[in-house]
């Protein structure tokens, strides 16, 4: 099991911006695909984004097509999620998750599915509200 922690969350107003962030201490992510999702309160979970182990396919769900970004920094071993131009409905868990099954996955799919990644972070929180 990765140990993969989420940060980054945060309270912010609507058109607001944040940057979460995915790690691994002690454990490399260069080879992983990696995933972002979210679970809003009483709602299933989501797929946001997807990055591949290279860094050159990615996937987003449509609600935040245009608006999110994924990128990833293996010399930091660290993948990231920006988030531009907020919405109240952007309000939810975001979790990070790494395929481990296989490495070097060289493409990204959407819809972005759980069943797809192996290991999950705890979550980190973000509220867009006034």
């Amino acid at each position: 099991q990765l140990p993969l922690v989420e940060s980054g969350g945060d309270l912010v107003q609507p058109g607001g911006s944040l940057r979460l962030s995915c790690t691994a201490s002690g454990f490399s992510l260069d080879y992983l695909r990696i995933g972002w999702f979210r679970q809003a309160p009483g709602k299933g979970r989501e797929g946001v984004s997807c990055i591949s182990s290279g860094g050159g396919s990615t996937s987003y769900a449509d609600s935040v097509k245009g608006r999110f970004t994924i990128s990833r920094d293996h010399a930091k071993n660290t993948v990231y999620l920006q988030m531009n131009s907020l919405k109240p409905e952007d309000t939810a868990v975001y979790y990070c998750a790494a395929r481990t099954r296989d490495t070097y996955s060289s493409t990204c799919f959407a819809p972005i599915y759980q069943f797809d990644f192996d290991d999950w972070g705890q979550g980190t929180q973000v509220t867009v509200t006034v």
